[in-house]
């Protein structure tokens, strides 16, 4: 369980996270009160066991990994991808090299 963090850290980047996701307006979206209202919950109390407390936060690392990974993958290939073919002036510019020029301004 100590590698999972305290379950308000999770919570707290859940949210982050979700926020990134949906903009200014995730606090009206069904993903937030959903996460909110399970958190709520599965507060730990002295009348209920802790199992499914750990269950929830095991969850909720679960799905933080994944919105982390969906945006920084969003993020690598907005980066990298192919942006269709070149000219070879943007190319060469690209690599810091500069065309020579032609003859009478033809290039």
């Amino acid at each position: 369980m100590e590698a999972l963090g305290a379950p308000l850290r999770t919570l707290r980047a859940l949210l982050r996270e979700l926020r990134h996701a949906a903009g200014r307006s995730y606090r009206d979206s069904p993903a937030y009160r959903h996460v909110l209202a399970a958190f709520r919950a599965h507060r730990v109390t002295t009348e209920k066991l802790c199992r499914a407390q750990q269950e929830l936060h095991f969850q909720a690392a679960t799905y933080l990994c994944l919105l982390r990974s969906v945006r920084e993958h969003e993020a690598l290939h907005r980066e990298y991808h192919g942006k269709g073919e070149r000219s070879p002036q943007e190319v060469a510019r690209l690599v810091g090299f500069r065309l020579p020029q032609q003859p009478r301004g033809k290039g």
